[in-house]
């Protein structure tokens, strides 16, 4: 259906995702008289069983997805030369559309160490209680119940996890919480909530509870289809956008281009790799990128792509182990097994439980290590444990988790049968890359993409020890069966570590496997051949000081311009220790709430003020 020749709104979002959808959905039921324009370069997800079922969100990372932009990098020694990929997401609703719902928050330091007025946790812990509805437990002080964003248990209950959580609480001698994300708690093992509805059993996401539920307002439009090339000015003042018919949404679609204009204000929120693109499209950015590309510069700010040194993400490793025959896993679903597959829709489809209503991870520890683990990670984590973690307690080094069921590449080249695949991804990396538009030898765009992972030395220790420690916990699960030695290190023949095939667990007193330098080595190439993103991309356009490589300012206003913002996990000025989606929310309603005041609507202010305070705070 085509859409309605307007060419003037109020406010236009370049850019459909998570942090998109909060605010204009706020925005729209505050004051329903403004027009209101999303331009989104995927398709709407509305509805669809893709995006509303929980357990198809490994579909989303398949090479043919057209829900993803898989954005590929350089070639990195770091990594044995090898080309990272890094998906984001392609649709209405963004991440929050196609992740993998896992409900964390960072801690509340983490937002007082972004060091922008009104960003300080006591500023920001009332809107996340505004935004959401956490169904786990009654009565907890940090969380909300009655916001839009629903948190819960899941549809089905993993008999793996409940192992995992007891081995950690055993060998590992760690505690046991029923709640690690009220902002403080970690090296703790509990459970691992969802984005989840625990009535319907459907994603939690921004676009259905944001700007999908308000169809009534006739002010507030979707454009799908529609990829922002660059922000229109007259003289340094934002007044419109120049859109295409995007290539991947609308491959028959010409690409010639309109221009929408907007009279209050455009917000860039295209995200940590399209939003900087747009600000360099639009001539605002560093002299020597805009000159290679043929830009006029507008601004020379030559923070946009960068943030310090970069674009940062959390390193994770998938490392794949068998399991039971008789373990319940993900497994039959995520292979497409009709009889299992149409079973569990009927339950769904009744009550929204049954193995639809799961993402395949009940339990996780946010870790730090202990005294005798930090001796056993060497020398060279160090200086990072006492610079950055020895004196943050509330500060997890990375999580550890168990996935029951083998998903995304790895169900397409193991033979079908039951897998566990233990998980570990670091929270605060050190190094870090950039992204910038660039021409090829063609003059089409691409992306001049610098992931820097593994570039500082003391971001693999964390790895390397978690693929140990890992190995240990699961190997003393009672549905473990032995490791998949094409997912795990080539370990030198006559090595104790070598992999393969068991008939059970190991004893919970078993000593630990021993691992000769040789073996460390092999740990090491592997981890550098198969280390890849968590989807947590963020901080390109951050929000700092323009002296220091700040893109915009404490009010999300572009340096050197008017009329223009950004919202979206680009503004991060340092990472946060969390699955983002929880963070691009809360960027979301914070931006809400500037762009409401500066505009003189009146919104309902949170009803529950908090008093919890961050540990750093109370000291």
């Amino acid at each position: 259906m085509p859409h309605p020749v307007i060419s003037e709104f109020d406010i236009i979002f370049a850019g459909g995702g998570a942090t998109a959808c909060v605010v204009a959905g706020r925005l729209a039921a505050w004051d329903p008289s403004l027009s209101i324009l999303i331009l989104e370069g995927g398709q709407h997800t509305l509805d669809q069983a893709a995006h509303i079922q929980p357990y198809q969100y490994p579909s989303h990372q398949a090479p043919t997805s057209t829900t993803m932009t898989f954005n590929v990098g350089n070639p990195s020694p770091r990594l044995n030369g090898r080309t990272p990929i890094v998906p984001c997401a392609h649709c209405i609703g963004g991440g929050s559309s196609v992740n993998a719902m896992f409900y964390t928050r960072a801690p509340a330091s983490d937002f007082d160490d972004w060091g922008a007025d009104g960003w300080e946790s006591k500023n920001l812990i009332p809107l996340m209680k505004k935004l959401e509805t956490y169904e786990v437990q009654p009565d907890r002080p940090t969380h909300g119940y009655s916001g839009p964003i629903k948190v819960s248990s899941g549809g089905y209950k993993l008999g793996a996890s409940e192992e995992f959580i007891h081995v950690g609480t055993t060998y590992h001698k760690r505690q046991y919480a029923e709640d690690t994300d009220d902002l403080e708690t970690c090296n703790t093992y509990s459970p691992w909530a969802k984005y989840i509805d625990g009535t319907t059993g459907r994603r939690s996401d921004a676009a259905h509870h944001y700007v999908y539920n308000q169809a009534h307002n006739a002010n507030l439009h979707i454009w799908v289809g529609k990829r922002v090339k660059r922000v229109i000015f007259q003289d340094k003042r934002a007044v419109g956008v120049e859109f295409t018919s995007d290539p991947v949404s609308c491959p028959d679609a010409g690409q010639s281009s309109s221009i929408v204009r907007a009279s209050k204000l455009v917000i860039v929120s295209a995200g940590a790799f399209g939003s900087p693109a747009i600000l360099e499209r639009s001539g605002i950015g560093a002299e020597a990128i805009l000159k290679r590309c043929n830009i006029e510069q507008l601004v020379d700010l030559p923070g946009v792509g960068e943030n310090y040194r970069g674009l940062r993400d959390h390193n994770g490793i998938f490392v794949p182990y068998f399991a039971a025959e008789g373990a319940i896993t993900m497994d039959p679903l995520w292979r497409g097994k009709e009889s299992v597959v149409q079973e569990n829709l009927a339950q769904w489809k009744t009550n929204g439980k049954s193995l639809i209503a799961q993402n395949g991870s009940d339990a996780k520890i946010k870790w730090r290590p202990d005294d005798d683990e930090l001796k056993a990670m060497g020398s060279a984590f160090q200086p990072r444990w006492k610079e950055f973690f020895q004196d943050r307690p509330d500060k997890a080094v990375a999580i550890f988790a168990l996935s029951e069921g083998s998903a995304g590449l790895l169900l397409r080249i193991f033979p079908p049968r039951n897998y566990m695949v233990a998980c570990c991804f670091t929270l605060y990396p050190v190094s870090a890359g950039s992204v910038h538009i660039k021409l090829d030898e063609n003059s089409q765009e691409g992306i001049d993409f610098n992931t820097g992972y593994l570039d500082d030395p003391s971001d693999i220790v964390p790895l390397i020890f978690g693929y140990k420690k890992m190995r240990e916990i699961v190997r003393r699960m009672p549905s473990y069966r032995g490791e998949v030695p094409t997912g795990h290190p080539r370990f030198p023949e006559g090595s104790a570590a070598v992999c393969g095939e068991t008939t059970g667990p190991v004893d919970l007193i078993a000593p630990d496997l021993i691992y000769t330098a040789e073996d460390d080595e092999a740990i090491n190439r592997h981890l550098r051949r198969r280390m890849q993103t968590t989807w947590h991309s963020l901080g390109t356009c951050a929000m700092m000081p323009r002296a220091n490589q700040g893109v915009i300012d404490a009010r999300l206003n572009v340096y050197g311009v008017t009329n223009l913002k950004v919202a979206d996990m680009s503004i991060a000025p340092k990472n946060v220790g969390t699955n983002t989606y929880s963070t691009a929310l809360l960027i979301g309603e914070k931006a809400a709430m500037i762009i409401a005041d500066e505009l003189g609507i009146e919104c309902r202010p949170c009803s529950h003020e908090s008093s919890w305070q961050s540990p750093r705070s109370r000291l």
